[in-house]
C-alpha cells in the first residue's frame, strides 16, 4: 500500500509540474510531466491488483487508454487531436464495461438519464456551432459515449454504494469540457489550469476502484 500511496503523490507532482510547465510554455515539461503523470496512474492501478479481477482489468485498459490519449494529444497536428479523442472515446467505453460487469441500478439510471440528456444537450448547443463540420460527427460520437459512461457509474455506484465511481467518472467528463472549450471555443491555458487537476484526479479515483 506504501507504494500505491507513493504512486499517487507522484502523480500529483507531476500535475502540479505540469501546470507550472504548462505556464511558461516548456513543451519539454509538458511532455516529461504529463506522461510522468500518466505514467503514475497506470502503475497505480497496476500494483493495486488490477489484473486480478475483470473489473480491474478493464479499468487498466481504460487508463491505458487515457495514457495514449494524453500522449496523442501533445500534438498539435489535427490528426493528433482525432487520435486523442478515440484513444479516449475507447477508455470511456473501457470504463463503461468495467462499470456493467458489476451490479447496476437499472432505476438509478432511468432516473440520471433525464438528467444526463439535459446537460448532454446543454453541452452540445454550447459547443457544436464552435466545431469545424469534419469533427462535428466525432465530438458528438463522443459527448455520448461519455454520457454512456456516465450513467452506468451511476448505476453501479447506487448498486454497490461504491460512490468514488461516479465521482471520477463525473470529474473525468468534467475535464473534457476543459479539452473542446480549449481546442474548439476559448485556447488558453486557463483551460488546463483546472482541466489537468480534473483529469488526473479522476484517473486516479479510478484506478484506486480496483480495491473494491
Amino acid at each position: 500500500m506504501t507504494i500505491a500511496w507513493t504512486l499517487t503523490f507522484t502523480c500529483l507532482a507531476f500535475v502540479a509540474a505540469l501546470v507550472l510547465a504548462d505556464r511558461r510554455e516548456s513543451a519539454l515539461g509538458r511532455i516529461v510531466f504529463k506522461l510522468g503523470a500518466s505514467s503514475s496512474f497506470v502503475a497505480l492501478a497496476w500494483v493495486l491488483g488490477a489484473l486480478e479481477s475483470r473489473y480491474g482489468q478493464f479499468v487498466l485498459t481504460a487508463l491505458v487508454l487515457g495514457w495514449l490519449g494524453d500522449a496523442a494529444l501533445l500534438g498539435k497536428h489535427p490528426n493528433a487531436f482525432l487520435g486523442g479523442l478515440a484513444a479516449f472515446l475507447l477508455s470511456h467505453l473501457a470504463f463503461a464495461a468495467a462499470f456493467l460487469l458489476g451490479p447496476v441500478s437499472l432505476t438509478v439510471v432511468a432516473l440520471a438519464v433525464v438528467a444526463v440528456a439535459v446537460v448532454g444537450f446543454a453541452v452540445l448547443r454550447w459547443l457544436l456551432p464552435h466545431v469545424p463540420p469534419d469533427f462535428k460527427l466525432p465530438v458528438l460520437a463522443y459527448v455520448v459515449v461519455i454520457l454512456a459512461m456516465c450513467l452506468t457509474a451511476a448505476g453501479h455506484s447506487a448498486a454497490t454504494g461504491r460512490w468514488n465511481v461516479l465521482t471520477g467518472a463525473v470529474l473525468f467528463a468534467a475535464s473534457d469540457i476543459s479539452v473542446a472549450r480549449d481546442r474548439f471555443v476559448a485556447p488558453g491555458p486557463v483551460n488546463r489550469l483546472w482541466g489537468w487537476p480534473t483529469y488526473f484526479a479522476a484517473q486516479l479515483v479510478l484506478a484506486w476502484s480496483v480495491l473494491g
